[in-house]
């Protein structure tokens, strides 16, 4: 769903791919066993979802938001997310799925994070919601207390049809809504790092020309108007 159709849905992030993020969400659950002893196979923040898409300091801003230094994901990588979204029609409207979920671990208050790709034939149009501050990443990014969304532009030739391809890469807490906890700046900016280490990591998979415009590091300051 494109970052105009967000704003126009009331601001949610990534609702486009709720199909998707439906798809191994049950019988997939947290490790450790039901009397809830710590799980064994949580991992640090810098070798989630495949060991290259987690920076130190998105793994840092990962604490910032669940306040936990050590995770479970999926499994998923980007390298996996990367064939498919290459593996997309890239013909007029949008394709969507999964990069991976992180959890925190057993014996920990339990936070899901969702992180997702969408790629779209269009560019950022309309206002965002005013929940959603924008920085000066990629085409257009948008960051929340509660999640934060980058579009960058990619050429390569991994990618088939019209160039170059839009691509969305979104993070967003799981789970039934809730009231974030936290300075409120300090979420934004968290979400703005996990987001932009994500889609650095994507830009990098698809072999996109000049990292798809993206800097090697987040921009917390907003854009200007």
């Amino acid at each position: 769903m494109a970052i105009n159709q967000w704003v126009r849905r009331g601001g949610r992030l990534v609702v486009g791919v709720a199909g998707a993020l439906v798809l191994g969400a049950t019988g997939c659950g947290r490790g450790g066993d039901e009397a809830g002893k710590p799980s064994d196979t949580a991992v640090a923040g810098t070798r989630l979802c495949g060991g290259s898409a987690v920076t130190a300091h998105a793994a840092e801003a990962l604490r910032v938001i669940t306040g936990a230094s050590r995770f479970e994901d999926e499994k998923y990588t980007i390298a996996h997310a990367g064939q498919e979204l290459s593996g997309g029609s890239g013909g007029p409207g949008t394709v969507d799925g999964d990069v991976c979920r992180i959890y925190t671990p057993v014996g920990r208050p339990e936070v899901e994070l969702r992180i997702t790709w969408l790629r779209s034939d269009g560019t950022p149009a309309g206002d965002p919601a005013p929940k959603f501050t924008v920085l000066p990443m990629g085409e257009r990014a948008l960051t929340a207390t509660d999640g934060a969304v980058i579009r960058f532009a990619c050429r390569s030739g991994k990618l088939t049809g019209s160039a170059p391809a839009h691509v969305d890469i979104g993070v967003e807490r799981g789970g039934m809504p809730t009231e974030p906890e936290g300075d409120p700046d300090e979420l934004k900016d968290a979400y703005a790092t996990v987001a932009h280490s994500f889609s650095l990591a994507m830009a990098k998979e698809l072999g996109c020309e000049t990292d798809g415009g993206l800097e090697p590091r987040p921009s917390s300051d907003p854009a200007p108007r």
